[in-house]
């Protein structure tokens, strides 16, 4: 995985052929947690003895998206569903820029006299990293290898396409007939010295929901 895991995940929830998100507001949770465990990965964040995210190194990592949340986190400790929840919609057009900039995505520019529009529109003009990245992770949770083999980007995007309800990735039926080799894809996470964070992505759809009201997805 050469990107990181908020810039595959905004990939992995994108629906090439409606060029659109899937659901953006359940993309904004599904960005904000491969945030997280980019940065759990990466040793700059783990989690302290009463499940709170904590800073241990403030570096910068070089990507902008990432630096922000670190700055965040940094301003005061919550657990990781709480900070899943904060920030998804600033996140994701922080996403969506770096992709323009890294030109995965193209971005329409806003029309100062037309109506006032929630986001820019985005378009792929080249979907095969998206449509490869969307069935390497379908493979890997109905595939038969064993998961501590897998690549750990793989196994946390397919972690979180399971449990966000990715219905580009993932059916309903996948997610049943393969609950668990989904568990233990989702307990890779816990690998990073954030238990907490596993539980939490586990626990996504449920967040979603209480979060949004009661936002479909099956």
């Amino acid at each position: 995985m050469s990107r990181g895991l908020h810039l595959a995940a905004y990939l992995l929830a994108f629906d090439t052929r409606s060029q659109s998100l899937q659901d953006r507001a359940r993309a904004g949770f599904l960005l904000r947690a491969a945030a997280l465990a980019e940065l759990a990965h990466r040793g700059a964040v783990a989690e302290d003895g009463a499940g709170r995210v904590r800073v241990v190194s403030a570096d910068p990592t070089g990507d902008g998206v990432l630096d922000t949340l670190l700055a965040e986190l940094g301003g005061r400790e919550r657990t990781w569903k709480a900070w899943i929840r904060r920030g998804r919609e600033d996140m994701l057009e922080a996403v969506e820029e770096r992709l323009a900039v890294l030109g995965v995505v193209t971005m329409a520019d806003r029309d100062p006299h037309g109506p006032v529009a929630p986001h820019r529109t985005v378009a792929m003009e080249d979907p095969r990293e998206a449509l490869d990245l969307q069935a390497r992770v379908a493979a890997l949770v109905r595939g038969g290898e064993p998961v501590a083999g897998a690549p750990f980007a793989d196994a946390a995007l397919a972690a979180l396409a399971a449990h966000g309800h990715l219905r580009l990735v993932l059916s309903r039926r996948d997610r049943g007939d393969h609950a668990a080799r989904i568990t233990a894809l989702t307990e890779r996470l816990a690998d990073e010295a954030a238990p907490g964070l596993a539980r939490a992505v586990a626990g996504l759809n449920l967040t979603m929901v209480a979060a949004q009201g009661g936002m479909g997805g099956g």
